[in-house]
């Protein structure tokens, strides 16, 4: 293997070792195969044009080229021309996906699910750029040592990003890539620090001998990594640097401490709404029974951007066999307990369990953890709720209007953390929160005002094909369109009581199911539903209904309004999934831009199994970037063999005098060919000199081309004519200097003709056909002769 070749497979094998600080961001880990093999075809680009050689631009220039046409295969093929090359569209898609994966990168938590398209095209994407300037540094431009600076800058955003504790393996795999990266670039360099480094070794006759750089590298690799392990251990004021490994765990670790920042179901399983039919997820059964306005909370979202709503990072816990009272619920308020067995679906994964609000018992199996602020549990190392069967203990709270009214004030931490909204948030949502409330003598009131605007008498519609997008400008955007479905209802709602002082948040989970004649209840994906939670202090958080026809509006928010259209409390609605319906499903009639702004009719993702991410097999991958680099490769090929068949001859400089003649030779056919190439035909039948007159005529060369053209011609005639020819050096840098002067006069469309067309090539045609004339030839000497009989004769 060349040396350069070698630097090359160091350069991708080091960019893959510091994109493996990348692992604990993202699950699944498969993404790093993928960004293998695109990283090998980016390198196999480059390595195949400096063999040509291409010019240093134009070798960087196909790489990104390739690379491009490769992210286009992977992520938009469908707005691409044949599927690799992208067009206005392709470029846009890959804004758009850009911009999904910034919205996700903010709002999920560690490890984000590889499912989002966004946070693949970033990562996959920056890796294979991180793998291009690593590359164009270390093996194009030969200097591997500022090539540590992107690898550097990959593992930063990765260590940065990472509250995991194993940040120092993912150090040590990085740095000894980029050490190996250095080894293979200056082992010569290296050599002149080992014999003061490491002394020299002496042969077995006793002189001395030279250290090997490789073996001299190593031990400076070794101390180096040592000091960088042992350095910061010993010296805590360097805590919070690329090592430090004390920051907050994500995913609640083992026993009785950790905590979690677990990611928002609302956009984790978001791309898995297209659902043909609505599946059953859980099977309930209550004692004691006609528990038929049970909604099952899976998590509630207390941390509000201004753009959506996600959950806080929490402390959590081993699951306690008693559960303690819910927050803020007071002595006096009127509750019963009921016990809910529930089977979960085996194709339902959730990290959240299912459960009633609030739960005073669990009895379930499997690695959970308890959250004591939002009081759910959670699936710790990659436990989820598929097939679990489980039993929870619960309250129903039943306060009385006159309970909530009279609530006092909530402490203060309640309020900071609970009220507020971020400068982002548009002003019409206060405004609008203060002119639906107005008159209200306290935030009970205030908060029945807002139900009965949205549900009620504000001319709000339930819409899911509504297209109301993203953003801090979302909220007015519903607020004026009036369509929406309960993930715009509740977010609405909860913002605007938080600007109204209320304490708010937003819970999501389960509807009540259907009724089934066994005495179960069955929940389904089109039960997914998400609510406002609102605190009163001395009831603690307590659920409202802002959606239009869905769920059951609380007993305690009902008013004495005549002609009240408020549904019944005791009757649910379940007009999603009490019958089948003849309307087209959901992912009939969501449209790709619906699908581009979140707003496909599903009221929640929470719900929704995760299932595998899209995208094309590897195979096809595979075999489109082959097809795409062939039907590259097809029009370069007389650039590309020109090139090399230059290359070539102006660099084979023979040692004895028989390959100085041939490389005398070599270098005047390069010359003429340059010429043909540039529209001057060759002319067999003049000598040397004669011709060499006629390239410096027909070429308008300059007078230091033309002189170079003569010297080439001189030794030519010394290697035909001479009795012992002179070597004549330097013919490769006088063609050179020919080939700078034939450029000179001709125009543009001519020198793309000479590079991209050449003429010359037609020597392969002619050297095809000789050597079809030559098989042939040999074939028919082969085969056996047969001889004519004379007539009448037998043979």
């Amino acid at each position: 293997m060349s040396g350069r070749a070698r630097l090359a497979l160091c350069a991708w094998a080091a960019t893959l070792m510091a994109s493996c600080a990348l692992l604990p961001l993202v699950e699944p880990a498969s993404w790093i195969l993928q960004a293998a093999l695109l990283l090998g075809v980016q390198s196999l680009v480059g390595a195949a044009t400096r063999r040509v050689p291409l010019a240093r631009p134009l070798t960087v220039a196909a790489q990104a080229l390739v690379t491009l046409m490769m992210l286009t295969l992977v992520f938009t093929r469908e707005q691409a021309l044949a599927g690799l090359i992208p067009g206005p569209e392709a470029f846009q898609r890959f804004a758009d996906l850009l911009q999904q994966g910034g919205d996700d990168v903010a709002r999920y938590a560690i490890p984000a699910p590889l499912e989002s398209d966004g946070i693949r095209l970033m990562i996959i994407g920056g890796v294979l750029v991180i793998g291009l300037a690593v590359d164009t540094l270390a093996v194009t431009f030969r200097s591997a040592a500022p090539a540590g600076l992107p690898l550097l800058a990959l593992y930063s955003v990765a260590a940065g990003l990472s509250d995991g504790g194993a940040d120092w393996l993912w150090f040590l795999v990085a740095a000894a890539g980029y050490l190996m990266l250095l080894l293979a670039e200056g082992r010569d360099r290296l050599s002149q620090w080992g014999r003061v480094f490491g002394g020299a070794p002496r042969t077995p006759g006793g002189e001395p001998g030279v250290v090997a750089p490789v073996r001299t590298g190593r031990r400076i690799g070794a101390v180096a990594l040592g000091l960088a392990l042992v350095v910061p251990v010993a010296l805590p004021a360097m805590d919070g640097g690329l090592l430090d490994a004390t920051g907050a765990g994500v995913g609640g670790g083992s026993g009785s401490g950790g905590t979690i920042s677990a990611v928002n179901p609302l956009v984790s399983l978001r791309d898995n709404l297209n659902v043909d039919e609505d599946r059953q997820v859980l099977s309930l059964r209550t004692e004691p029974e006609d528990q038929g306005s049970l909604y099952m909370r899976i998590v509630s979202l207390d941390d509000f951007d201004g753009r959506t709503w996600k959950p806080s990072k929490r402390d959590i816990e081993k699951v306690p066999d008693q559960l303690p009272t819910p927050t803020g619920l007071g002595p006096d308020i009127r509750r019963a307990e009921i016990t809910t067995s529930v089977t979960a679906a085996r194709d339902y994964r959730q990290d959240w369990l299912p459960m009633p609000y609030p739960p005073s018992g669990v009895q379930i199996d499997g690695d959970w953890r308890y959250e004591p602020e939002g009081m759910t549990l959670v699936g710790d190392h990659d436990q989820t709720t598929s097939g679990a069967t489980y039993e929870v203990k619960s309250l129903v709270v039943q306060p009385t209007a006159e309970q909530l009214a009279a609530a006092p004030v909530p402490p203060a931490d309640i309020r900071r953390d609970y009220t507020e909204v971020p400068d982002s948030l548009p002003a019409v949502v206060a405004t609008t929160a203060r002119e639906v409330t107005q008159g209200s003598a306290n935030h009970y009131e205030q908060a029945v005002k807002l139900q009965e605007y949205f549900s009620l008498t504000g001319g709000f519609q339930y819409d899911t094909q509504v297209q109301v997008g993203s953003g801090s400008q979302a909220i007015a955007r519903f607020l004026k369109d009036k369509q929406g479905f309960c993930v715009h209802f509740s977010f609405a709602m909860a913002a605007m009581a938080r600007t109204l002082g209320i304490p708010a948040r937003v819970a999501v989970g389960f509807a009540p199911g259907t009724p089934q004649a066994d005495g179960t209840v069955t929940v389904g994906l089109r039960d997914a539903h998400a609510w406002p939670e609102l605190y009163f202090e001395g009831v603690g958080w307590t659920r409202f209904e802002p959606t239009p026809t869905r769920g059951t509006q609380p007993e305690y928010t009902q008013t004495d309004t005549p002609n009240s259209n408020l549904p019944d409390p005791g009757v649910p609605s379940r007009s999603a999934s009490a019958a089948p319906s003849t309307a087209p499903s959901a992912s009939e009639s969501c449209t790709a831009e619906q699908k581009k702004l979140e707003a496909c009719p599903s009221e929640s993702a929470a719900a929704l199994p995760v299932t595998d991410g899209g995208g094309p097999k590897w195979t096809v991958v595979l075999a489109w970037v082959l097809g795409g680099l062939a039907a590259l490769a097809i029009p370069l090929a007389p650039m590309v063999w020109r090139r090399r068949i230059r290359a070539v001859r102006l660099g084979a400089h023979g040692r004895s005098e028989a390959d100085a003649a041939l490389h005398t030779l070599a270098v005047w056919l390069e010359l003429t060919d340059t010429a043909w190439d540039f529209g001057i035909l060759p002319d067999d039948s003049q000598t040397p000199r004669k011709a060499a007159a006629r390239i410096v005529r027909l070429g308008h060369l300059d007078p230091t081309a033309a002189t170079a053209v003569h010297r080439v011609a001189d030794a030519v005639e010394q290697v035909l004519y001479a009795p012992r020819p002179r070597p004549t050096a330097g013919l490769a840098e006088d063609v050179r200097r020919v080939i700078a002067g034939l450029a000179v006069p001709v125009t543009r469309r001519t020198k793309l003709r000479a590079m991209l067309a050449p003429r010359s090539t037609v020597r392969v045609v002619w050297a095809v056909s000789e050597w079809w004339a030559g098989v042939t030839a040999r074939v028919a000497a082969a085969r056996p002769t047969l001889r004519k009989q004379p007539s009448g004769q037998e043979s």
